[in-house]
């Protein structure tokens, strides 16, 4: 591929790439959202030892495809935090969905 010739160019191939980034972060999620299934509580949602893993896994990648490590570091744990933010928030759904339940059916 050439190097774009003009900041419209630039611009328009950033748009694509923001375009197979959003495809990407969807495929993602919709793996976190299948992962919270298996997680039984909000710790195992956090899994600080998982996130510092990932990390450093997204910091050596980086550096093997010409992408500044203290930029994915960056990237990655905010993207982190924000599927962490929407598991816990799906945990804490499902939990009242399962307490509302509860007294519908009487004492168990």
């Amino acid at each position: 591929m050439s190097d774009p010739t003009s900041l419209v160019e630039v611009r328009a191939r950033i748009d694509a790439l923001d375009g197979e980034l959003v495809r990407l972060l969807a495929g993602r999620q919709a793996l976190v959202r299948r992962a919270a299934a298996f997680k039984a509580d909000e710790q195992a949602v956090r899994a600080p030892g998982r996130v510092e893993q990932v990390v450093q896994a997204a910091r050596a990648r980086a550096m093997g495809a010409g992408l500044s490590p203290s930029v994915a570091e960056a990237v990655w744990r905010a993207m982190i935090a924000a599927f962490i933010d929407l598991e816990l928030a799906e945990h804490r759904a499902g939990a009242s969905s399962q307490d509302a339940g509860d007294g519908q059916d009487g004492e168990r």
